[in-house]
């Protein structure tokens, strides 16, 4: 990316804070940003091919990208990750070299930046504390992945939503607002549990009326954390 462009500083910004970048000085920051490229996907589109996964290294900037797997038989969906702000797409295909057969779906509105996939081997050998938050970023992925197995093999629907939303409590806002989950429909959050719309709206008629959550056409929040956290620990025996 030039320097002059018009989107430069905003693009530099959510790099040096992206967890993968936060830890490298600015000028390492600005050359890195060098090889970047911009793109915009429209809402709802499809972002990228699955072959694409082995030819470019995505960071995104603005807006929030799916990625999920589809039953061509059934056609239900599984999302696997729900990225935002700051994640980058995709760590596998950095590592392994194969490609990532997913679907890749932007959620709003999409601004990403993509730089080649080998240029981001090299950051790899070339910059030790890239590396130092590459590591605990894999592991955040990984970590998540064996959560969602479990989840879908160990807990109810309930539990699972329930879980859902605790994760993406942001628990540095005063008000506990929900992460990148606070606007989606209810098929979204069933892909994301394993489930089907119509019995995630039924659990979260249940969560609404005994006053855990607050939901509107485009807008979810929770009222009550401490009811959430403890519906969880009693549904997993933790009491």
């Amino acid at each position: 990316m030039r320097t002059d462009s018009p989107f430069y500083s905003h693009c530099f910004n959510v790099l040096h804070k992206s967890p993968l970048f936060a830890d490298l000085d600015a000028p390492t920051v600005e050359n890195m940003l060098l090889a970047f490229h911009r793109e915009t996907w429209k809402k709802h589109a499809p972002a990228m091919s699955s072959a694409q996964t082995l030819e470019h290294f995505y960071l995104v900037i603005d807006g929030r990208l799916k990625i999920s797997r589809i039953n061509p038989d059934t056609g239900r969906e599984l999302t696997i990750f729900l990225l935002g702000p700051g994640d980058v797409f995709d760590i596998i295909c950095l590592l392994d070299h194969r490609e990532h057969e997913v679907i890749a779906t932007a959620i709003d509105d999409l601004e990403v930046l993509f730089a080649p996939l080998q240029q981001a081997r090299q950051w790899i050998k070339k910059h030790p504390e890239f590396n130092r938050t590459l590591l605990p970023y894999l592991g955040q992925q990984i970590r998540g992945l064996e959560e969602l197995a479990s989840d879908l093999s160990l807990h109810d629907t309930a539990t699972r939503l329930s879980k859902l939303i605790l994760r993406h409590v942001d628990h540095e806002d005063h008000d506990q607002e929900l992460k990148l989950i606070n606007d989606l429909s209810n098929e979204e959050l069933a892909s994301m549990i394993g489930s089907v719309r119509v019995v995630v709206n039924r659990h979260l008629i249940k969560l609404k009326k005994e006053g855990v959550l607050e939901t509107s056409r485009k807008h979810m929040h929770v009222k009550d954390l401490h009811s959430l956290a403890s519906r969880i620990e009693h549904r997993l025996g933790l009491h």
